[in-house]
């Protein structure tokens, strides 16, 4: 067979990493250019669809189920394909950035599926995108280990039969790699994230008895899932094996796509697996897309906003009805906690708060759940053996009880709970310390005991930004306004370079930081996505 020609895409402004010549082959990049061919216009005309939902959004202050897929979910007959083995039992995920310690971890962690995550767990810059990709190989061919210069501890993986199935998430369809281009435009991140993982990664994964599995981001309605299947078929296809091998599952964390759910299964029915419940991202797009919506769609402080509020409970039922109807996995949310080394009575009351959510999630009919550190997978693993057994999973409980009207996914008013001076404080002080982070390249962060991503300082600047809109008067009597922000802002500065001491604070990026918040919660054009002007800013 002849060599592959050269590949057009170019590589810019990227210092040469070690070993990214195993990653970025011709051959990879050839097949990420026939993607980027294909795929991104449909990827733009869908961004561009987007800002006419929402702008929709805006005039009608509401959202239904669409009329025109009446048919789709009237339809009883359609199930997605069946789970293969390694999906089939997947009571709890972990998940976790790419790095190579967290990649032997999280394979060894006990947990069913790690979720290896391009997208919010990871800041992309090009050592990430790149090194990210050779873990995951190294993983596979069982080359890898890690040694901790600091602590001198070494890690290795298990034997195989205990290792957890990989399931990647790349970078939403909103972000493109500016490190990679055909002629001036960029490659999005998405195709970039999946291309390079499925085309090293494919048979290599059959081999080993599973497959290519992924979990979709932001998707926001069934017509961008319907782009992914195409993508899809197109790479399976291009790398000849069957099709049906690659699955995914998607992550319903946009409002929009909560009213989308079946069609979504439909659109990758010989490719789904299963829906997700993703919690911040989610608040997000409520506030995102209802942020002029008045009074009645304003947020209280996020740790407010449990998953028993009537809206989320709404839209996590709807969700385990929706996948057991159809025959999909239900994965629940994430539990965030970080156990503290040197607190116990901070770890006791954590645990049985997480215990609690899980036992919830187990009891609802949920097939499985997230945490993000190991130490929780046995909390979790118990809440779902004590109701599975020795079940892989409850598809069988098909939820018929549920019957979820389309204004109850939007009912935030129903939520007993205002937004508090202490609520604002907190999402200064999360989204300085995560952007600061972010833009050391960290994307998975733990704040306050908290295992943060970029959906929690999404959240936080997104609820700044509506409580100043909607002028929210805080439980102390004042009124949100960009002066109180840029106060609390200022206070949170001088905390930290006090808590840090000035050597730490001038060599981190926390002025940048601190500016970039203000930037995305007071600009009267509201940023789509945080990490769009956060990129511009990110080094590397």
């Amino acid at each position: 067979m002849s060599a592959p020609a050269p590949s057009p895409l170019a590589i810019v402004d990227a210092e040469p990493l070690p070993r990214q010549e195993e990653v970025l082959t011709d051959a990879a990049l050839a097949f990420v250019a026939e993607l980027h061919r294909r795929f991104t216009p449909r990827r733009d005309e869908l961004l561009a669809r987007r800002a006419e939902r929402r702008a929709e959004i805006a005039r009608t202050s509401t959202l239904d189920f669409l009329p025109e897929t009446a048919a789709i979910r009237a339809d009883d007959s359609w199930q997605v394909a069946p789970a293969p083995a390694a999906l089939q039992d997947r009571r709890v995920e972990i998940t976790g950035p790419t790095d190579r310690k967290m990649t032997i971890n999280a394979l060894n962690s006990g947990a069913k599926v790690w979720l290896a995550d391009f997208e919010d767990a990871s800041a992309p810059t090009w050592e990430n995108v790149v090194l990210g990709q050779l873990n995951l190989i190294d993983a596979y061919t069982r080359s890898i280990d890690f040694a901790d210069e600091r602590t001198g501890k070494s890690y290795a993986l298990r034997p195989d039969e205990e290792l957890a199935t990989v399931v990647m998430r790349p970078r939403g369809w909103h972000l493109d790699e500016r490190h990679l281009k055909l002629g001036d435009t960029p490659v999005p991140g998405a195709l970039v994230d999946f291309g390079l993982y499925f085309f090293h990664n494919a048979q290599r994964l059959l081999d080993l008895g599973k497959g290519p599995y992924f979990y979709l981001p932001k998707t926001e309605s069934h017509l961008e899932a319907r782009l992914w299947n195409d993508v899809f078929v197109f790479a399976q296809d291009y790398v000849g094996i069957p099709q049906g091998t690659v699955r995914a599952t998607v992550l319903i964390e946009t409002i929009t796509a909560a009213y989308e759910m079946e069609e979504i299964l439909y659109e990758l029915r010989d490719h789904a697996s299963g829906l997700n419940a993703g919690r911040w991202d989610y608040l997000f797009s409520i506030v995102k897309n209802f942020r002029d919506g008045g009074e009645k769609f304003v947020l209280p402080d996020r740790n407010a906003v449990t998953m028993t509020a009537p809206f989320m409970r709404a839209y996590t039922e709807l969700l385990v009805r929706t996948c057991h109807k159809r025959g999909a996995h239900a994965i629940g949310g994430m539990a965030a906690f970080i156990p503290s080394r040197r607190d116990a009575e901070v770890n006791k009351v954590a645990f049985e708060k997480v215990r609690a959510d899980k036992d919830r999630e187990a009891g609802d009919g949920f097939d499985g759940s997230w945490v993000a550190h190991p130490d929780l997978v046995p909390i979790a693993m118990e809440s779902f053996d004590k109701v599975l057994g020795d079940k892989p999973n409850q598809k069988d409980r098909l939820r018929e009880d549920v019957d979820v009207k389309a204004a109850d996914l939007i009912a935030i008013d129903s939520l007993d709970a205002k937004p508090t001076y202490a609520g604002l404080v907190n999402a200064v002080q999360v989204g300085i310390r995560y952007i600061e982070a972010w833009l050391r390249g960290l994307g998975a962060v733990a704040i306050f005991n908290l295992m943060e991503d970029a959906a929690t300082a999404e959240i936080s600047r997104s609820q700044i930004w509506q409580w100043i809109n909607a002028g929210v008067v805080l439980d102390n009597g004042e009124r949100v306004t960009a002066d109180l922000a840029r106060k609390v802002a200022a206070e949170e500065l001088a905390n930290i370079r006090a808590e840090i001491g000035d050597e730490a604070f001038a060599a981190g990026n926390w002025q940048q930081a601190h500016d970039l918040l203000l930037t995305v919660s007071l600009d009267e054009d509201y940023a789509d996505f945080l990490t769009l002007p956060a990129y511009e800013q990110l080094k590397g």
